[in-house]
């Protein structure tokens, strides 16, 4: 396929370019721009860039280049917080272990009350089992399940 070319085109569009179209155009350029489908073409695309460059604003590198580096400094603090907040996560839920395992060696009620437990769990009595799973649920979650899912959200921020 071939593309039609014109001669005077590169004359039309110095002419759009410099903001001499049609005013200060040579008349023998404006009679064959009216008379020529090419550079009839390239003024109105040309003008429509130039008009449309007018109006942009380009913002400044500097501030580009500051926005960068914000932008950069961020997610480095983001990267290098995530094992901090691991760490934390963990510690937290040891923590709780900790003070679970405390607080069940030094209460005297809860001491009878897994004495108990463990008596009707002894003797297979799967009511008793039944009546206290919801406790053995909840320990689980609190001390495995909840740590876990803190650090699952927390990484994805």
């Amino acid at each position: 396929m071939s593309h039609p070319e014109c001669e005077f085109e590169p004359d039309v569009l110095a002419a759009v370019l410099q903001s001499r179209w049609p005013e200060r155009a040579d008349s023998a350029l404006r009679a064959h721009v009216a008379d020529c489908g090419i550079c009839s073409d390239v003024v109105a695309v040309a003008g429509a860039f130039e008009s449309a460059r007018e109006e942009v604003r380009v913002p400044d590198a500097g501030g580009i280049w500051w926005r960068s580096q914000l932008r950069a400094r961020r997610e480095a603090v983001t990267a290098a917080g995530r094992p901090i907040t691991a760490a934390q996560v963990i510690a937290f839920g040891c923590a709780m272990g900790l003070f679970g395992a405390c607080f069940g060696a030094t209460s005297a009620w809860f001491q009878s009350a897994l004495a108990r437990i463990a008596s009707r769990l002894s003797n297979f009595d799967t009511t008793a089992l039944t009546e206290h799973s919801f406790i053995v649920v909840g320990s689980i979650a609190v001390v495995l399940l909840v740590p876990t899912a803190v650090y699952v959200v927390l990484a994805r921020d």
